[in-house]
């Protein structure tokens, strides 16, 4: 969470971070602020605001003649969301300037041992580094790079930080350790960014910064160095992101352009998987890993372990492999007893989830093998495993998850059938066809928003809670539903194993308490439906959505037939269309909902 835009060339430096913050204000919207240098004067402009990075521009003095600067949108860690929390922070003389992603474990102690006698002005640990650097500077003469370098070596946590020295107007420093940094390359500039987005419109060329590394930044040069000093050479790779693709367009919101977005997906993913002869293939390195263990480990957290879910029953079902599927923040520090052989997936729409990671770092240590599917070529958790699959469904901006979820699924469904073929098991269904009827099926329920709209306003209206219940895959993805809709309209959403409703739940219905089953699943429809009676008779306003072939004539919602491990690819549109429809009927801010950021990059 949290976004950093840097920048040195020869353009406006105001222009370029505060176009940059735009494009990562998804990493977090509690603030944000920049520093620049003027280019005359060699005089530093510092501009904060609390808020959104609208009320930053307003602020900004553009007239300032500044080709270097730093930028930083916040999401609160430490401190409230405030002008005197924002980013960038100051040292204590006001030369050194700092922006910082992350959280340093161990500020307070660095605060107390070395850092008694300064008055400082927020509430936050980024403060301590900035103050840090210049107390080496000051109290063992070392120069801004050594004394940045000694102050890196003492942090504990994560950090991606970028560092200007009013002195020294022509450098921009940086760093990271288990938070996200990018250096982008072009001719004349550099810039350095939390995520390639961020100034993918200048460049597609960026550097790769490893944990634990430094980089001076000039107009010309990028040098990369260890902590000890010692330099790394390192080519740059091409950012295969369309800058078309981070424009809203026509649509109000990005969430419901990447809604629309899932049937074009899911055909881009079947196409990147088909081989010459178009038959979808995974690399057979791949294959024989997972094919060499005994268990299967899905690791994710938020929308990317309910994808796991789906995903579980995938290859359990086709591949026969058992399959556990864990919260990374759980599984990192309370790991379960593991099987002989095991394999881990990881799941992160970023390939930077900061819980994820950690699990990594274990299981690298262990020597077991590991595939992340992520959406981010390059990213760490796609760096740091043995294998990557691609989700292939381009930049997801909107906080709440739609097409990465879905690509996710849709990956797993194509992993478990090609273990399927290699385990020479017999197929139920040909999975090229059924994923194509899926992407046709996606799009025949996004052709029906005035119809979904019109239920979320009959069904969500003035509630403030909601159940969505389901048996199986439909479990799976009643918890994934009702994640979508808390998290964007507030409402108190929780989504329930149908069964389980009347083992306690079920004394939280009250009259009208809308209460969403999903029905899918042809062995477990007429258990939903008795579920379904036992709340109607306690006064729930109750949805029904049916997949066709087990539909009844007073259900509420039908959903076209696929086969039915693949129904959460389908199903998932209207939930996801039902979330975004109540969060503007309370005119919320559909893409940013308060407390929340994209890029979950601390643990």
């Amino acid at each position: 969470m949290c976004g950093i835009v840097g920048y040195i060339g020869h353009q406006s430096a105001q222009k370029i971070l505060l176009q940059g913050l735009e494009r990562l204000e998804y990493r977090g919207y509690d603030s944000a602020g920049i520093f620049v240098v003027d280019t005359n004067q060699h005089q530093g402009h510092l501009f904060r605001e609390e808020g959104r990075i609208e009320r930053l521009k307003n602020k900004v003095d553009m007239t300032i003649d500044a080709h270097v600067g730093i930028g930083h949108t916040r999401w609160a860690t430490h401190g409230e969301p405030s002008v005197r929390n924002a980013h960038p922070h100051q040292s204590a003389s006001g030369r050194l300037t700092l922006v910082h992603n992350g959280v340093i474990d161990n500020y307070r102690q660095l605060k107390e041992t070395y850092l008694s006698e300064v008055a400082f002005h927020s509430e936050t640990d980024t403060e301590v580094i900035v103050n840090l650097v210049e107390h080496f500077m000051i109290t063992e003469g070392k120069d801004t790079e050594a004394a940045f370098l000694k102050a890196l070596n003492l942090l504990e946590g994560s950090y991606a930080i970028a560092m200007m020295d009013e002195n020294q107007p022509d450098v921009v420093f940086a760093a990271k350790k288990k938070s996200p940094l990018l250096i982008g390359v072009g001719e004349g500039f550099h810039t350095v960014v939390s995520d390639a987005m961020a100034s993918i419109n200048l460049t597609s060329h960026y550097l790769e910064i490893h944990d634990e590394e430094i980089v001076i930044l000039k107009t010309d040069t990028a040098t990369i160095k260890t902590l000890t000093g010692e330099v790394v050479e390192r080519a740059p790779f091409i950012a295969q992101i369309d800058a078309n693709e981070l424009d809203k367009g026509t649509y109000p919101f990005y969430m419901l352009k990447e809604i629309d977005e899932q049937p074009a997906a899911m055909r881009r993913i079947i196409q990147a998987y088909e081989d010459e002869q178009g038959k979808l293939t995974i690399d057979e390195d791949i294959l024989e890993a997972m094919t060499e263990s005994d268990r299967i480990y899905i690791i994710g957290a938020g929308t990317s372990m309910h994808a796991g879910l789906v995903g579980k029953q995938l290859i359990e079902q086709l591949a026969h492999i058992p399959v556990e599927v864990h919260l990374s923040s759980e599984f990192a520090y309370n790991q379960p007893l593991l099987s002989e052989k095991p394999f881990f997936i990881y799941l992160s729409q970023s390939g930077e989830t900061a819980d994820s990671r950690q699990v990594l770092v274990h299981t690298n240590a262990s020597n077991y093998p590991a595939l992340t599917i992520t959406n981010v070529q390059g990213s760490t958790l796609s760096r740091e495993a043995d294998y990557t699959l691609l989700l292939h469904v381009g930049p997801e901006i909107a906080v709440a998850s739609t097409k990465a979820y879905t690509g996710q699924i849709a990956v797993l469904a194509i992993l478990a059938d090609a273990l399927r073929e290699t385990l020479h098991l017999p197929a139920s269904f040909d999975m090229k066809h059924e994923l194509s009827l899926v992407a046709n099926a996606m799009q025949s329920l996004i052709d029906e928003k005035e119809t979904i709209h019109q239920l979320a306003t009959d069904y969500f209206a003035n509630q403030r809670s909601a159940f969505y219940i389901g048996r199986g895959i439909d479990y799976a993805l009643s918890r994934e539903a009702a994640l979508k809709l808390k998290e964007i309209s507030y409402i108190q959403a929780e989504g329930f194993a149908a069964g389980e409703l009347k083992h306690g739940t079920i004394s939280l219905i009250e009259d009208q308490t809308p209460v969403i089953g999903i029905i899918t699943q042809s062995n477990t429809a007429g258990h939903t439906r008795s579920n379904l009676e036992e709340t109607r008779s306690r006064g729930a306003h109750v949805m029904t959505m049916a997949m066709n072939g087990l539909e009844h004539a007073d259900d509420t919602l039908i959903l076209p037939k696929v086969a039915e491990l693949l129904s959460a690819l389908v199903a998932i549109i209207p939930v996801q269309l039902l979330a975004y429809y109540a969060s503007l009927d309370r005119e919320l801010d559909v893409d940013k909902p308060r407390n929340l950021a994209k890029s979950v990059t601390v643990e």
